[in-house]
């Protein structure tokens, strides 16, 4: 006798399809899983450049682009160098910005088989012509015209006009500049001037104009033309 003899006819049928089910259902998902075509990742691609401009005949870096991705929201700016790297996809629109400069729109191509891009792009400027603008102290012509008849021109004005003019003093004044005061930018330029001239001797002595052959030959030259003496200045 066997075990088959105890085990009742209504059990074996139950046990059997249910091992018929299970069979079922493992040979379904094996073909699903050795027919579903899988889905291709998309590649990413390491997008690199430098961003030039004409500057006079001459390439130069364009710094601090803006680089970006309109259809993702998204991107990056170039550095001092003009270089920039973003990670794209193929086919993605990539935008250049900079403020002076055109903007550039450029597509990746989407016939790339490896995961490295490179470029370099020429960005050119943009030129925008104002129209011309006059500024004037006054609101209007009428308010000019009130301001003219009301201006004080008393005969001492004009004698200081007529002295100022004068091609005596005139004459004066090209042979000695320090009669003329300095303007604003004058006296900035010899600022920056003198500041140069220090920073070149910056860690070593200065040379001594005493020693200077050229120093006395100036000196004695003013002093021939009388620049040292007292003179008076005129009210």
């Amino acid at each position: 006798m066997t075990i088959n003899d105890f085990v009742p006819m209504h059990l074996k049928q139950f046990f059997a399809s249910l091992l018929f089910f299970f069979a079922c259902v493992a040979a379904h998902a094996q073909q699903e899983t050795t027919t579903a075509p899988e889905k291709p990742k998309p590649l990413l691609i390491q997008f690199s450049g430098m961003l030039l401009t004409d500057d006079r005949g001459q390439l130069r870096p364009v710094p601090y682009a803006t680089v970006y991705l309109p259809n993702k929201n998204r991107g990056t700016y170039s550095d001092y160098r003009g270089f920039f790297t973003i990670v794209v996809e193929k086919g993605d629109k990539v935008r250049f910005n900079c403020i002076g400069l055109e903007s550039v729109t450029i597509t990746v191509p989407d016939t790339l088989t490896q995961d490295q891009y490179s470029i370099v792009q020429l960005m050119t400027e943009d030129t925008i012509n104002l129209p011309e603008t006059v500024i004037f102290p006054w609101p209007s012509k009428e308010h000019f015209k009130i301001e003219f008849l009301k201006m004080d021109v008393t005969p001492e004005l004009q004698r200081r006009a007529t002295e100022n003019l004068a091609n005596e003093y005139l004459a004066e004044a090209r042979k000695n500049p320090d009669m003329v005061p300095h303007s604003g930018r004058e006296s900035a330029n010899f600022y920056l001037r003198q500041q140069a001239r220090e920073y070149v001797y910056i860690g070593q002595v200065p040379p001594m104009n005493i020693f200077s052959p050229l120093a006395w030959g100036q000196f004695f030259k003013a002093w021939k033309e009388g620049k040292f003496k007292k003179q008076t200045k005129k009210e």
